[in-house]
């Protein structure tokens, strides 16, 4: 699993997700911000430790 170099919007984290596991990135994006609303911000501090935990793509 890589952060996506061609399908970013921050990071490239949401993107490399769906390329990892073969779905759109937009619904990998919703739900992460369903995640973040509904989790009171525990979505942001999940994001922020996948940026630094997954490499990015070669």
């Amino acid at each position: 699993m890589y952060r996506s170099k061609k399908n970013r919007i921050i990071a490239g984290v949401c993107g490399g997700i769906g390329e990892y596991f073969k779905v759109d990135p937009t619904l990998i994006r919703l739900l992460w911000l369903l995640i973040t609303i509904m989790g009171a911000g525990t979505g942001i501090v999940a994001y922020l430790i996948a940026w630094i935990i997954i490499p990015e793509e070669p």
